[in-house]
């Protein structure tokens, strides 16, 4: 169960916006905290199945060993340049690995649709190219907050 976003509720996502929007971004920020506290960001590209925000990693990155060892993660999407235009979502919870690692296309029953959508989104094909390098990470967030900006000048024209 998703926490409610209690603050900027006048210009958060509705589920709908939310879902459009991460369809349409390609490129997320996943921040881990090291085995020294530090905290790590790296860009990612990801899918978003309307429950859950997908991740293929290479299984040999700081971020996997980070994710390894504590699980807890922070994951951001944003876009638009002019102030007016920022959007965006942060979402965090715990995440879990899903598949074989490294991921070399064994049939799995969560991954086919997860696969295809990267692949379509990620790649304009309609399967998923293997390298033997990436494997699947899973948030399904516990908190989510969202905000567009647009909605504040849409505010006030009114």
């Amino acid at each position: 169960m998703t926490a409610t976003q209690r603050r900027g509720r006048k210009i958060m996502m509705t589920p709908e916006e939310l879902d459009e929007f991460l369809a349409a971004e390609r490129t997320c920020r996943v921040a881990t905290a090291s085995a020294d506290g530090a905290p790590h960001v790296s860009p990612l590209w990801f899918v978003w199945d309307g429950t859950s925000l997908w991740l293929y990693s290479i299984t040999r990155s700081k971020r996997w060993a980070d994710l390894r060892r504590d699980p807890r993660v922070a994951v951001v999407v944003d876009g638009g340049h002019a102030y007016d235009e920022l959007r965006g979502v942060e979402l965090s919870g715990t995440v879990e690995f899903v598949g074989e690692a490294p991921r070399k296309g064994e049939p799995h029953p969560e991954l086919v649709a997860v696969e295809k959508l990267f692949a379509q989104k990620n790649f304009g094909l309609d399967a998923m190219p293997y390298d033997g390098r990436h494997a699947w990470i899973r948030l399904t967030p516990d908190t989510l907050a969202s905000w567009d900006f647009r909605k504040l000048a849409a505010r006030q024209g009114s």
